[in-house]
């Protein structure tokens, strides 16, 4: 290879799709970054991204330290049950979640203006 890899990446990353009902975009995304913020700053998550595919479905990776940090994250419940039932209300359709085992990462983090 004439790149070397940087594999310094988070050791567990889930990728979530959906399909969400036709008007419900921003109720979705107000309701996923809530859930977003507030898992990183309370419960260990490492962050994620929400993306809006070609094909009409929602993307979401998360990054964690590990899989029992995510399993311990989630086994205190919700978050916040308002923004998780706002986010369900939107979701017509929820695809099975996939994991990642990160093997290279080129990814460059923006910094935040603290923010």
């Amino acid at each position: 290879m004439s790149a070397e890899l940087r594999t310094n990446s988070p050791g567990f990353v889930v990728l979530y799709r959906w399909r969400l009902h036709p008007g419900m975009e921003s109720s979705f995304i107000e309701a996923w970054a809530r859930l977003s913020d507030l898992l990183r700053s309370e419960r260990g998550s490492l962050g994620s991204r929400l993306h809006c595919g070609s094909d009409g479905l929602w993307y979401s990776y998360a990054q964690w330290p590990s899989e029992q940090a995510r399993k311990d994250a989630f086994s205190a419940g919700s978050v916040d049950p308002v923004a998780s039932v706002q986010m369900e209300r939107a979701i017509a359709e929820k695809y099975p979640e996939i994991t990642l085992e990160p093997v290279a990462d080129f990814l460059v983090a923006p910094a935040h203006n603290g923010t």
